[in-house]
């Protein structure tokens, strides 16, 4: 990461470029992993969620597609998607395999154009 600090009015101020701001935003909006237990021990269907997410959010955006796009392309409501990337419910087993389909079909236009 290039960075540069300058001070204005007295305050330091960090200056990044704009697309590692950006990527950085984008991160910050992320769902949150779970915090271990006292054992060190995370909670797996909790972990799993915010994971599957995570990896849904990243390569959707990476494709530059929307919600509802994605939601279109994997033919589920983008209610249901909303949800998913919330991490906040189990999608079906179903739901997933259409996800990845349609990721996987916009990963292969984007690499022909």
């Amino acid at each position: 990461m290039t960075t540069q600090t300058i001070n204005l009015n007295g305050k330091s101020y960090v200056v990044v470029p704009k697309d590692e701001y950006e990527t950085m935003q984008m991160l910050s909006k992320l769902p949150a992993l779970p915090e271990p237990d006292a054992q060190g021990n995370y909670p797996a269907v909790d972990y799993a969620r915010a994971n599957l997410a995570r990896d849904i959010i990243l390569t959707r955006t990476r494709l530059g597609l929307s919600q509802a796009e994605l939601a279109r392309l994997a033919g589920i409501r983008p209610e249901t998607l909303n949800r998913i990337e919330g991490g906040k419910v189990t999608p079906s087993v179903a739901s997933i395999e259409k996800i990845d389909q349609a990721l996987g079909k916009a990963e292969k236009s984007a690499k022909q154009i």
